[in-house]
């Protein structure tokens, strides 16, 4: 066995906190601390509110695991997720942050991010824990028990072990991030980034998400438009009251096919070789109601923001297609990763509507990195030109 293989097997003394007396204790011992480490392991699957498992922390008095089933009350626990004077280091944590406000409405103070530094520093963005464990520390994680049953008791040592490697890590990657993040002189600009997760406003859902993020409603008629934010909150709604997963209610691969087909009546829908007889009986007339019920007010705003897909002309597209990769050669260059300059709902909508800027690319770290030139020709792309000439392509604003 290898030495960085024995590293990675090694099992930490921990402390297992079930009981308000070992809560108490946890506390007690981290009253004066300025950092800590922690993740979460929970159950999403065949449920509408994802099940809160197991707590990992750690700090430099010790390494701690909370069973979130068996206690009930975590406001102690909470307090110090919230409290600014304590950085709070994870990975990719905001599925966990996500999870806390939920479970104690919580909003977390003073992040580090340790898969957000490492995409300013040249690291793929997202990249995984394991990997950055393994380049950065040069020690190999297991991945078996990614998707364990967290909500059996008692917990096996395996899936302790597994939990436990999450968390151990993590101030070693703070580190060692935090140095190459100032030699690259971006330690501000990952904080930055982090500290969205620090507002209210993050937590709250973009209305109509779902619906807006499916490329086919460029190209519906708007009542079929209608009909596709309808269902998408349909599903919200059905799943919800049960407690079921939202695929469990309707699998996401079959609403195109409804969408697309709802106008042709109930036979068109009940023929369709795609669509499942189960799921056809048993919801088809309310799947007909939502197509056929008139818009409200709210919902005309609605459909009256979404883009009309155009056309566009040949050298349109490919000025587009140029500047994206114009960002990625710029990234490559300057080993920031692309990931995290641009994110994907900002981009399509550009693609979709050339009269629509991203206002996000032109503000903070993203505008001080992209440049004053190229802000300039993504507001104003409608307006340029490749001009290929024997040895340089040049980019030119046409003069309107």
């Amino acid at each position: 066995m290898g030495e960085k293989d024995r590293q990675s097997r090694t099992m930490v003394d921990y402390l297992y906190i079930d009981t308000p007396e070992t809560l108490q204790q946890f506390i007690d011992e981290n009253q004066d601390i300025s950092w800590m480490g922690f993740d979460t392991e929970f159950v999403g699957e065949k449920r509408f509110y994802t099940l809160l498992c197991l707590i990992q922390v750690i700090t430099d008095n010790g390494v701690y695991i909370i069973d979130s089933i068996v206690l009930k009350n975590l406001d102690s626990f909470y307090a110090m997720i919230e409290d600014p004077s304590i950085v709070k280091v994870t990975h990719a944590g905001e599925n966990d942050y996500r999870l806390l406000k939920v479970e104690g409405n919580v909003i977390p103070k003073n992040l580090f991010d340790t898969q957000i530094a490492a995409g300013f520093v040249g690291y793929n963005y997202p990249i995984s824990f394991r990997k950055l464990v393994a380049n950065e520390i040069n020690v190999n994680l297991g991945k078996g028990y990614t998707v364990s049953d967290w909500e059996s008791r008692p917990i096996n040592q395996k899936q302790i072990k597994y939990a436990l490697d999450d968390i151990i890590y993590l101030k070693r990657l703070w580190e060692l991030l935090t140095a190459k993040l100032n030699k690259l002189d971006r330690y501000e600009w990952a904080i930055e980034e982090m500290k969205k997760y620090e507002f209210e406003d993050y937590y709250k859902g973009i209305p109509n998400k779902e619906a807006l993020s499916n490329s086919m409603i460029y190209n519906l008629r708007p009542q079929n438009q209608l009909f596709l934010i309808r269902i998408y909150k349909w599903r919200i709604k059905k799943a919800e009251q049960k407690n079921y997963s939202k695929e469990m209610i309707l699998p996401a691969k079959y609403i195109s096919a409804i969408t697309r087909n709802i106008g042709s009546g109930r036979a068109a829908l009940k023929n369709h070789r795609r669509l499942p007889n189960g799921i056809m009986g048993k919801y088809m007339d309310e799947f007909l109601a939502l197509y056929e019920a008139a818009p409200t007010p709210e919902e005309e705003e609605v459909l009256a923001e979404i883009p009309k897909t155009q056309i566009q002309p040949t050298g349109q597209e490919t000025i587009m297609e140029m500047l994206s990769l114009l960002i990625k050669i710029k990234c490559n260059q300057e080993s920031l990763s692309n990931g995290l300059v641009i994110y994907g709902s900002g981009i399509k909508k550009m693609k979709a509507d050339d009269q629509y800027f991203d206002e996000k690319l032109a503000t903070g770290w993203r505008g001080k990195f992209l440049g004053e030139n190229l802000i300039t020709w993504l507001r104003n792309r409608k307006d340029l030109e490749i001009d290929m000439q024997k040895d340089q392509c040049v980019i030119k604003m046409v003069e309107s």
